[in-house]
């Protein structure tokens, strides 16, 4: 193989990525819970997707806070050794091509939320157009696409960007809205992800307002990831 293309590069994926066995911990609770299920008004009451799920952590925090219809699609099947057996049972092992193509959406209701954490950077823009569209075929009318991808307006998103070489596009708030607008979505927010301690937050945004207040042309988000929440135009 000549790796001439980013598809190559996952015939050695397993060997690069690094697998944590999905344990649920307190920060993993107020880190989803901050960035995600606040933001997208998750309910127990909803069904959830989530494409590319890896080892299966944010399907284990759905588990942790009530959710109990979900579904988990992830293509590298090592990943199932790192999950918990009540979340393996949960999650196909299939290609999104493969999901799409044998999923009865008139035989299973749709989704109320649909996650991608760390996947839409994979696809080219041409490509990420076709999987929103065939998201919203699974998607109710009212339901939300949640997006989590490295931030190419941030400095310190370049090394979540460009420490995977099977990452085909970059994203920013502008683009990505560029994007969702192409495929009939409408973006109901752009918001920075943020981790660490309360002291780490609170001091990285002492320093993004002094860098707002300095520089010229400051990023919208500084963040190294952003959440992007879609909804049906």
């Amino acid at each position: 193989m000549d790796f001439s293309e980013p598809e190559h590069f996952y015939t050695v994926y397993d060997r690069h990525r690094t697998y944590v066995y999905a344990e649920i911990r307190r920060k993993h609770l107020a880190e989803f819970g901050r960035n995600i299920a606040r933001p997208a008004e998750f309910r127990p009451t909803h069904r959830v997707l989530e494409l590319g799920c890896g080892v299966g952590l944010f399907l284990a925090y759905l588990q942790a806070i009530g959710i109990k219809d979900f579904v988990g699609v992830e293509m590298d099947v090592k990943a199932k050794d790192f999950m918990p057996p009540a979340i393996r049972e949960k999650v196909l092992t299939s290609s999104f091509e493969t999901f799409f193509s044998d999923w009865n959406k008139d035989a299973q209701p749709l989704f109320d939320r649909i996650v991608l954490l760390d996947v839409f950077e994979h696809f080219s823009p041409g490509e990420g157009v076709a999987l929103l569209r065939k998201i919203c075929d699974l998607l109710t009318d009212d339901g939300r696409v949640v997006l989590r991808v490295p931030n190419a307006a941030s400095p310190w998103g370049l090394q979540y960007q460009h420490n995977d070489l099977t990452h085909k596009t970059s994203y920013a708030p502008g683009n990505i809205r560029q994007l969702a607008l192409a495929a009939g979505m409408d973006c109901v927010a752009r918001l920075p992800y943020s981790r660490g301690s309360v002291v780490r937050r609170m001091t990285n945004g002492l320093i993004e307002r002094a860098l707002d207040a300095v520089l010229v042309d400051p990023p919208p988000i500084w963040s190294a990831n952003f959440i992007v929440i879609l909804k049906k135009a």
